[in-house]
This record gives structure tokens, sequence and C-alpha cells, in this order.
């Protein structure tokens, strides 16, 4: 069928110039296109223009009446459920509703505390998806299972990777919608845009996630940075950068040498000098808040993530928030908060 032929070429699109040829080619045959009787139309139309829109109906409805004015989307909410190689799930919406990002933490923690915050869980649109790795996607299936209104957002080649390395079942596929790189879609009132980033999963990305006029940039999981991931997290009001290990700790710590250099390597994990660097080599008047996640729980510290980022920022003349909301830290030029490992963080409310 057309729709599959097109969904393994977007596969193989890595970069934008890529991308701005392939929408090219697409849209010289777009008559041709519009003529397949795929039941299907409005898919291929969306490849053709280079977005994606999973909004129901009424989303649709109030994303029209909202173009143009993001100031009507407010009260951007987000938490996180656990953050590490245990688990890491976190929730990004407003009052009305969200998505999900990954699915590593068990449901009822997951259940109990959106509801507490009063988020119903049949207001969250779905789960999207960093990589295949079992501590971001363990739960994927039995939250879709459990809330059949819900579907999961990634890439075929990530699909792909959850099947053959983890025992799951393969109607996962039946919930899941094809995302691709560098080609934005729509969800939950938000839009997202998922980027390359630097890991040793099948398929690895960041999202770019915009909305109310502000953009808010999840980069986990990466050995280094690289330029289409800058290019993301360059742009972010909110970032959610890793902050993994402690240089010196790893390399004194009881990791075997071949699960150190793993860590250290380009498709590894970001360490704290590395991630503090580049949020203060970074820093524009946009940045207000900095999450740190996917801390070691051997090579790493709170405390010891938070004193690096701090000190790379202080060095650059700002000052520098601990995320607490208390009046005296209000005024700071950017909030840094390091993302609990196993519990459930603060609830923002930006």
């Amino acid at each position: 069928m057309l729709k599959n032929a097109i969904e393994r070429r977007l596969q193989l699109v890595r970069t934008p110039c890529e991308r701005e040829h392939f929408i090219k080619k697409m849209s010289k045959n777009n008559d041709r296109f519009r003529r397949q009787r795929l039941g299907d139309n409005r898919w291929i139309q969306k490849y053709a223009i280079g977005e994606l829109n999973f909004e129901d109906d009424d989303s649709q409805q109030e994303q029209s009446s909202n173009s143009g004015n993001d100031q009507e989307w407010s009260g951007l909410q987000f938490v996180s459920f656990g953050s590490g190689s245990s688990g890491n799930c976190s929730f990004l919406g407003n009052e009305n509703g969200g998505v999900l990002i990954d699915a590593g933490v068990d449901p009822s923690h997951v259940y109990r505390d959106l509801e507490a915050n009063g988020i119903r869980i049949s207001r969250v649109k779905g789960i999207v998806l960093t990589h295949d790795h079992a501590d971001h996607i363990r739960y994927a299936y039995r939250i879709v299972r459990e809330n059949k209104h819900m579907r999961i957002y990634c890439t075929p080649r990530l699909m792909g990777g959850m099947l053959r390395h983890h025992n799951i079942s393969r109607r996962i596929k039946d919930y899941q919608v094809s995302i691709f790189k560098e080609i934005p879609f729509f969800l939950a009132g938000m839009k997202f845009t998922a980027f390359e980033t630097s890991h040793d999963a099948i398929d690895n990305m960041g999202f770019s996630i915009e909305a109310g006029g502000k953009n808010f940039v999840v980069a986990t999981d990466m050995g280094v940075i690289t330029p289409r991931a800058e290019h993301y997290m360059s742009q972010a009001s909110y970032l959610m950068i890793e902050s993994n290990y402690d240089r010196n700790m790893l390399d004194t710590g009881r990791y075997p040498e071949y699960l150190k250099a793993r860590v250290r390597g380009e498709k590894g994990h970001l360490d704290n000098e590395v991630a503090a660097q580049f949020v203060a080599s970074h820093y524009h008047q946009g940045l207000d808040w900095v999450f740190l996640c996917h801390l070691s729980d051997d090579n790493n510290t709170p405390a010891v993530a938070l004193g690096a980022m701090r000190q790379a920022l202080q060095g650059r003349g700002l000052t520098v928030g601990d995320g607490s909301n208390a009046p005296s830290e209000q005024d700071k030029d950017v909030q840094v908060y390091a993302l609990p490992r196993f519990d459930t963080s603060l609830w923002f409310v930006f």
C-alpha cells in the first residue's frame, strides 16, 4: 500500500535537507496522492505539508479558535513520577489533559498522583516515547491496554526495537501511531517535534514541545549533545536535561570497566559538567527552568549535580533559584531542580 511505502521511506529521513527533499517529491505528485482510495487521505496530506495532527475533532476546533493567540493556552503543568534507570515517566499538559512522556513507572503510582492533582487519566491523550530501553517503555502496553482511548506515539524503528528486545505482546502495535523525527505533530493542544539524540537504543529522540508561547524540551539519555539536539535545546523555556553522572564518582566507583566505558561513550550518558557547561553557554533570558533528569544512583547525587549546574550558571553572573517557589527564590534568573529518582517531583504549574 502507498501508506506503508511512505512510512518505510520516512524511516530513512534523518536530516532537515532529506525531509525537505522528500516533501517536495510528495508535493509534485500530490494529485496522484489525492486520487488514492486508502480511506486515510488526511494522513497522506499531512505528510505532504510536513506536519501531522492527531487531535480529536473537539481539540482541533479548540486549536483552530486559539490559533495566533498562544496566551489562551495557559497553565502548563509538569510532573515527574520517577527519573533514572529504575524507571522514567512524566506528565506534561494543563488542567484539560496532556500526555505522558515515557512509561517506565508503575501505572498505579502514575494514576494516583495524577488524580491527586486533578488530572483524570481519561484526559491523558497518549504516551510519547524517547527510546526503547526498558526503564522508559516497561509499562507502555499495560497503560494503553487499561486506557483504550490512549495511543503510543513513537517511530516505527522504536516500535520494532521494543518488539525485538522486550517480552511485549505484538498487540501493542494496535495502539501505535507512527511519528517521525523533524516532522511536527499536534497532540493534546501542544506541538511536538522529535529530534535525534545519541544513545545506544535502536532509535533515540528528544522532544521539543510548544504550548502557550513557551517551549518545553525533553533531552534525556544521550552521550553527547548532537547538533540537532543543540538546536532545539538552545530554544527551550523549560529544559529537562540529563545530568547522569559525576566523572570522579564514575571513575572511582564500583562499575566494571566495560560499563564505565559505555556510560562515558558517545552513545552513553551525559555527565554533570557537560550538562552544566551546555546550559551556561546557551543560557538566554527566555530560559526559566532547568530540570536535571536521569541522575545515577551509584555515580551521582542531587547535591553534586545541582552544585555543578549552579556553579556553571553563577560563573556567567546569573542568579540561580532552587525551584522551591519560596518568595526569596522567585526573582532569580533561572530555577534549577533535580528530578527525584524514585519519587514524584513537585507539581509545577508555569
